[in-house]
């Protein structure tokens, strides 16, 4: 189970089809199967400087996109929202899929908007992205709120009643512990990893990371190189200017397609590698923040949310298809069967089933 997916961004041009093997991209129905993953969040996504009307408008055709894509391959897929929907698709020897609003932004500070999010299915929104909204502060940006704002607190509860999952990826650790004490149910970190092997302020402090876990939250791991290796992020910081060609470059051959931007500029960091002017990062590096994930947070709170399509992946990882060599790993390095199992996908399911039933006991208090 995969809670975090960029391809999305793919079903909006060139009639892309995920039923077909692809030379590029990380994710089609053929790599989903080779690699075994049975369920997978699809994220809607658009840049933070884009909001008001047009950003709900953006939203919800990429909502619909995941739908036709869905629609057209139903022998492979089936809609999922809640854990019970997983479990019937995986019997049908389907991948589930789910939908997962990346950026509160999106919901143009209205609460009606979230409400019909979630009347479409989406089961997580993660609050904000590298912009601060007008209710949550980002990981990335200058703290404008504190946090969260009044309201953002409200969406919080709102967000709670509906059983849509609160994801703090990409929000500034006051934004976290703000949420903590706001939601009743428990969160999900949807795509981080551990800032003690990484430092970027998109990775998960060990104090935040207790927090989460304290609270029955859970953290998928990023599978990002710049998440994932110190050496790599070091190399970013000190060479700035690698960071405007890769932007400029990606710009000149795709023009204004986000997704054919995020394609390329995986390729153009490959060719940095290979001249040595950037870290090569392996794979196996992810089982390096899974280990101190468990070490900080226990067995049940950590699992993983690839970032694929949407950042750039680590040598042997970069793809679905190559998402066992994470299970042969974990039991080389010890892990028993019943733990991997959780890693997987058992500490999401059981957050979901918690977020779900939580609502149950809560339905017509609005916000």
């Amino acid at each position: 189970m995969d809670t975090h997916t960029d391809t999305t961004q793919r079903f909006l041009h060139d009639d892309f089809d995920l039923g077909a093997r692809h030379a590029d991209g990380s994710v089609d129905i053929p790599r989903m199967r080779e690699g075994g993953l049975g369920a997978i969040f699809f994220a809607v996504w658009i840049k933070g400087t884009i909001t008001g009307p047009e950003a709900v408008k953006r939203a919800l055709a990429q909502i619909a996109a995941i739908g036709r894509q869905v629609a057209r391959h139903r022998n492979d897929l089936a809609p999922a929202i809640t854990a019970s929907d997983i479990g019937r698709a995986r019997a049908a020897g389907k991948i589930a899929v789910l939908t997962a609003v990346e950026g509160g932004h999106m919901m143009n500070g209205d609460l009606d908007v979230l409400r019909e999010f979630a009347s479409l299915g989406v089961s997580y929104m993660t609050l904000t992205h590298t912009q601060n909204t007008d209710w949550a502060d980002a990981s990335t940006a200058k703290p404008s709120h504190d946090g969260l704002s009044d309201f953002g607190k409200r969406a919080i509860r709102e967000m709670n009643r509906l059983g849509m999952i609160a994801d703090v990826s990409h929000i500034s650790d006051k934004a976290l512990s703000d949420v903590l004490e706001v939601s009743e149910a428990p969160v999900l970190a949807s795509h981080s990893s551990c800032q003690a092997l990484c430092q970027t302020p998109r990775n998960l402090s060990d104090t935040m990371i207790k927090a989460l876990a304290a609270r029955d939250g859970v953290m998928q791991i990023n599978f990002h190189m710049g998440f994932l290796s110190q050496k790599f992020r070091d190399a970013e910081k000190a060479q700035p200017e690698l960071g405007k060609q890769i932007e400029a470059e990606a710009v000149k051959r795709c023009g204004e397609n986000d997704a054919c931007q995020i394609l390329e500029s995986d390729k153009i960091v490959r060719g940095f590698v290979a001249e040595g002017k950037l870290p090569r990062v392996d794979w196996t590096l992810i089982l390096d923040h899974i280990d101190h994930a468990v070490k900080v947070a226990g067995i049940d709170h950590v699992g993983i949310g690839s970032d694929f399509d949407g950042a750039e992946m680590p040598y042997g990882m970069e793809d679905a298809a190559c998402l066992p060599r994470i299970t042969d790993g974990l039991l080389r390095r010890g892990y028993s069967e019943a733990g991997i199992e959780k890693i997987l996908s058992g500490n999401a399911l059981r957050l979901m089933q918690d977020v779900e039933a939580r609502a149950k006991s809560r339905k017509g208090n609005i916000a």
